[in-house]
């Protein structure tokens, strides 16, 4: 419905006032028109201290925020303490400028109109869009080269979204950055946050979670609308603003959504570190299998408890006396697998001169005993 409000209040034109005719009525619409604009100035000087307060508070906010992101960084737990309380004075106080402009505007429409402030131009620009670019045409490769590059350059830009947690902050970075609004920057702000989770950061994986969850319901409202992303940036944050009160159940969805997404981060990021550890483990059996490709400590492990005390002493009387007990082929299979392991090194003084450039002047042959011995210790760690 059309709101005719605005009409009830409303500064008559000079031109159609009745004077007395005692009265210098040309001077009496000269004095009353300075007092109106006297009053419109005052109103926009109120107007303008407002704003200048707002942009000067989220101007320390984004200051605070770098700071305290570099402390969390370095982990001066002392620095970062005393940033967080800075950061939640700001956040207190932006939040009082914001009731403060909130009373000024009902102020400022239940201001009487007149000839100064009625039939302004709403808009004072054309803009002419150009054709939006579809992937329909692009391959897989392209379009992820394509959503790389978008990333790489607006990295910066994404990052200052994914630290920003007031919702009027959110809405007006996204109204001036108007192009991350879009799937690319849930795409990163989600590989973030998992990447925060491996590096333990959980308050950080929480606050980039929630904006990664706001950028998520505002693609999926533009999908239900037929809207692009970028026209439903109002929409979503208006209906967030009056979720509290107006729309619980919209609000518990979106807690819900959020610790949903927390969990599958959290999952993730286990699974890229699980991930991390059998590749590492990988890489370490790799390098210390044996002659014959065999690993020495799956080897050792295999072997009899009395074998393996005779490598744990480093006594090979005893492990020539046990292997002499046992039968013969039992006896030859664990000492193939301890030679394909490197358990055991047959001819060590020949493979110490050849590893040590094969008889060079200086060079000292290390007795079968030693060499053994080390191998052993080695293997028993």
């Amino acid at each position: 419905m059309v709101d005719y409000s605005k009409w009830d209040h409303i500064e008559v034109s000079d031109d159609e006032d009745d004077t007395h005719p005692n009265i210098d009525t040309p001077s009496l619409f000269r004095w009353r028109h300075q007092a109106r604009v006297d009053r419109m100035d005052e109103a926009k000087k109120e107007r303008q201290d407002i704003d200048d307060k707002i942009e000067e508070n989220k101007r320390k906010l984004e200051q605070a925020r770098e700071k305290l992101k570099g402390e969390e960084v370095t982990k001066d737990k002392a620095k970062e303490e005393k940033s967080k309380r800075e950061l939640r004075e700001l956040e207190k106080k932006l939040k009082d400028l914001r009731k403060e402009d909130e009373e000024l505007s009902k102020k400022e429409k239940k201001a009487p109109k007149n000839v100064d402030t009625l039939s302004q131009a709403g808009f004072t620009r054309t803009i002419i869009n150009a054709p939006e670019k579809t992937d329909e045409n692009l391959t897989e490769d392209e379009k992820a080269e394509r959503s790389q590059a978008f990333m790489d350059k607006y990295k910066k830009e994404i990052e200052h979204y994914g630290m920003l947690y007031d919702y009027n902050d959110s809405e007006d970075y996204l109204r001036k950055n108007a192009h991350l609004a879009c799937d690319d920057t849930a795409n990163y702000l989600a590989l973030w946050c998992i990447n925060l989770e491996v590096q333990e950061k959980h308050s950080l994986v929480e606050r980039v979670s929630h904006q990664t969850i706001i950028m998520q319901y505002i693609l999926e409202l533009a999908k239900s609308l037929d809207a692009s992303p970028q026209a439903t940036v109002r929409s979503f944050f208006t209906k967030m603003k009056k979720a509290k009160t107006d729309f619980k159940e919209y609000m518990e969805a979106f807690d819900d959504e959020l610790q949903s997404f927390l969990q599958r981060v959290k999952e993730r990021a286990q699974a890229r570190i699980d991930k991390a550890l059998e590749e590492a483990e990988k890489e370490e059996r790799q390098k210390r299998l044996g002659p014959g490709g065999l690993d020495p400590v799956e080897v050792f492990e295999s072997l009899p408890a009395e074998v393996q005390k005779c490598f744990e002493e480093k006594d090979i009387p005893m492990l020539q006396d046990v292997l002499g007990r046992m039968p013969e082929e039992e006896a030859r299979d664990y000492l193939k697998k301890c030679i394909d392991s490197g358990l055991w090194i047959p001819n060590a003084q020949d493979a110490q001169a050849q590893a040590e450039g094969q008889g060079e002047t200086g060079s000292q042959e290390v007795p079968d005993e030693e060499r053994y011995a080390s191998v052993a210790e080695e293997v028993s760690k």
